[in-house]
């Protein structure tokens, strides 16, 4: 999967362990994925580690610190493909600091109950990020605990390794 751009997102939920809730984000731009839902994230830059990256966009977009949890396993080694030049790794995250908002590209974050899948499955995602809300669905109903792996806290506008 090398020449793709590398894309991350970020599974927020209400907490690590045994999650009951994720939040969402819809789009405000670009126009043609403008109301659709998302998981918060963007591309990770040259020379930057993704899950630096991860910490980095969900400051920026929601204004808030996380501790980063396990990657959601994806369909390929490379991760979750969204379009033939791009693909996404998914870690789940927990808020540390600051209150969610949505800062840049989003216009509405929403808290959805896990525990309701067609609720979750019936908001209009955007469409390449389906197979992953099944994904993280799947593994929250089989109990697989998003257990915090090496967390990271990220501090609005710095960030420090916990």
């Amino acid at each position: 999967m090398t020449g793709l751009i590398q894309v991350v997102g970020g599974a927020v939920v209400d907490r690590l362990a045994n999650p009951a809730a994720l939040l969402v984000a819809r789009r405000s731009a670009p126009e043609h994925l403008a109301g659709l839902w998302e998981f918060p994230g963007g591309k990770v830059e040259p020379g930057e580690e993704p899950e630096t990256a991860l910490v980095r966009e969900l400051a920026e977009e929601l204004g808030i610190g996380v501790h980063l949890g396990s990657e959601l396993p994806a369909e390929t080694p490379g991760g979750w493909p969204l379009n033939e030049r791009a693909s996404m790794r998914v870690w789940f995250a927990e808020v540390a600091r600051g209150e969610p908002m949505p800062l840049e590209d989003h216009d509405e974050l929403r808290w959805v109950d896990l525990g309701d899948r067609e609720a979750v499955l019936g908001l209009p995602w955007i469409p390449a990020d389906y197979p992953i809300v099944h994904a993280l669905l799947d593994s929250v109903a089989q109990g697989s605990d998003p257990v915090v792996s090496d967390a990271l806290l990220a501090e609005a506008p710095g960030r420090t390794r916990a």
